[in-house]
């Protein structure tokens, strides 16, 4: 099934499915797709239906326009700025717990600007695809607030502590290289590009072990959790969980057969 939703001025978020990907495309290019409450909840609304559906093996979160996501919409923060607040995090949290909790990995396809909230998520995500002259930024401090969205649990974990502070304490921009020097991002593209690299990713992580690859999302994720004993048994759990798998059963014998596996997502 292909392109189940098509953008229309009235909707903040659309949710596309083709086969077994689903997309989750930000649609407010007037605005560099900022977060309003509209948006905030549209999102939630979209990340539970995702979550809801078994036939979803990979997601993919990108933004209509010219960029991927500019942070917060800071007209709504002007007129109640702790009100404003409270309504677009709520949803946004919950909805980003909920794709951390799924087995499909979640794959962030960037664009042009992504500040704020919208580098936040893609810090979040489980692999990221950037464009060539995509500009970064994480830009809490620059009006005076702290982040939110993950950004403080996602960044140090992936580039250590002090650059962390580095990067939130100063408020600069920084170019898809030096993201992809951090580790904070997988590969840049080229722009003319990016919509292919997106789509061949997402097709081959949808014929994918799904249950396995929520094995290991949790496993690496939860992993500075945990001492190395406790992290040992949460593997072989989780091993033993993924051998009861069908998908388990196929990969062994595909191997057997010197052949590639075709997994069900079971």
């Amino acid at each position: 099934m292909k392109n189940t939703a098509t953008p229309t001025a009235t909707q903040p978020l659309l949710l596309q499915r083709n086969g077994a990907v689903a997309t989750l495309r930000f649609n407010r290019p007037e605005a560099l797709n900022a977060i309003d409450v509209p948006m905030a909840n549209a999102f939630l609304d979209a990340v539970q239906t995702v979550a809801a559906d078994p036939g979803v093996r990979a997601v993919v979160l990108c933004g209509n326009g010219r960029s991927f996501m500019a942070g917060g919409d800071l007209a709504t923060l002007r007129a109640d700025p702790v009100q404003g607040a409270i309504d677009i995090l709520t949803p946004l949290n919950a909805a980003l717990q909920l794709l951390l909790q799924m087995n499909a990995p979640v794959i962030a396809q960037v664009h042009g600007v992504a500040a704020g909230a919208g580098l936040s998520l893609l810090l979040m995500a489980d692999y990221v695809i950037v464009a060539e002259g995509t500009r970064l930024n994480l830009a809490y401090i620059n009006l005076g607030t702290s982040c939110d969205v993950g950004a403080s649990w996602a960044l140090p974990r992936i580039v250590g502590t002090r650059k962390a502070l580095e990067i939130a304490l100063l408020g600069e921009a920084f170019t898809a290289d030096d993201a992809l020097h951090l580790g904070i991002v997988n590969r840049v593209v080229p722009a003319a590009d990016l919509e292919t690299a997106i789509t061949t990713l997402a097709q081959r992580l949808a014929t994918g072990p799904t249950l396995a690859y929520g094995a290991m999302k949790r496993l690496m994720r939860e992993s500075m959790e945990r001492t190395l004993p406790e992290q040992l048994a949460a593997e072989k759990d989780a091993f033993v969980r993924c051998a009861s798998t069908e998908d388990f059963r196929t990969g062994v014998e595909a191997f057997h057969q010197r052949q590639n596996p075709s997994f069900a997502g079971r």
